[in-house]
C-alpha cells in the first residue's frame, strides 16, 4: 500500500464555495484522487482552513503550515508522496506578501519534507508542490478587503513557484491551468473543479510513480 499525503488549505479540506459547508469526502479533491487511484493507494487529507505556508496569523492561531507539516509526517509515516497546495492564504492583505516571498514559503516546506526520514526506509518522501490557481475577481465578495491587492498577485504565482520548483529539482503541477475559483465568490471551487484535479493529479502519479 502506497502512502500519499495531502496537505493544504481549505481547498483541499474541501470547502463548498455554495453553502460554506465541507464537501462529502468523494467530491473534494484528494477523495477524487483516492477513488481514482483506487486500491494500492492510501490517500490522507491533511487540509486546514485558513493554513499558511510559514506565516502565523494573529487573527487564525494554529494556521502555520510550517509549524504542523514536520508532526504530520511524523504521524503518517512511512510515505511515498507528500503533496502541498499552499499559497492562497498567504494573499491576504494582512500579511503583504509580494508573490516571491509567498513562493519561498512554499519551498521552505519542500525542504521541510525533503529533509526529514519520513519517507520509506528512513528516506525522504516525493514531494510534488502545487501552485495554486489565481482567484476569481472578489469585488462585492465577502473576501473583498481579506485579500485586497490578492487578485492580481495570484496570477504572478505560477511563475514564482516554477523558479522555486527548478530551483531545488522538485515536481510542479500549476493548478491554474486545471481548475478555477469559484466566480462571485472568488477564493474556493465548485465540485466540478475538484474533480478536474483530483483526477489530473491521479494520472500524474500514475505516470511518474507507478
Amino acid at each position: 500500500m502506497k502512502t500519499i499525503v495531502c496537505f493544504g488549505d481549505s481547498n483541499t479540506w474541501g470547502y463548498s464555495p455554495e453553502t460554506s459547508s465541507r464537501y462529502d469526502i468523494h467530491t473534494r479533491w484528494p477523495g477524487v484522487l483516492r477513488d481514482s487511484l483506487g486500491s494500492g493507494w492510501w490517500v490522507i487529507e491533511e487540509g486546514l482552513n485558513g493554513r499558511t505556508t510559514v506565516h502565523d496569523d494573529r487573527l487564525e492561531p494554529g494556521r502555520c503550515g510550517k509549524d504542523y507539516l514536520l508532526p504530520c509526517l511524523i504521524t503518517h509515516k512511512p510515505l511515498d508522496i507528500l503533496i502541498i497546495m499552499l499559497g492562497t492564504n498567504d494573499l491576504k492583505k494582512r500579511f503583504d506578501l509580494p508573490p516571491s516571498d509567498i513562493a519561498l514559503g512554499a519551498q521552505a516546506l519542500a525542504e521541510i519534507a525533503r529533509a526529514s526520514d519520513t519517507g520509506i526506509d528512513g528516506a525522504p518522501p516525493a514531494v510534488i508542490l502545487i501552485c495554486p490557481p489565481p482567484l476569481a475577481p472578489l469585488e462585492g465578495t465577502r473576501f473583498e478587503e481579506m485579500f485586497a491587492g490578492g487578485y492580481e498577485k495570484s496570477f504572478k504565482l505560477a511563475a514564482h513557484y516554477r523558479a522555486v520548483a527548478e530551483e531545488i529539482g522538485c515536481r510542479l503541477i500549476d493548478a491554474g491551468e486545471i481548475v478555477a475559483s469559484s466566480p462571485g465568490e472568488g477564493i474556493h471551487w465548485q465540485a466540478s473543479e475538484h474533480r478536474k484535479l483530483g483526477e489530473y493529479v491521479a494520472n500524474y502519479i500514475r505516470q511518474h510513480f507507478g
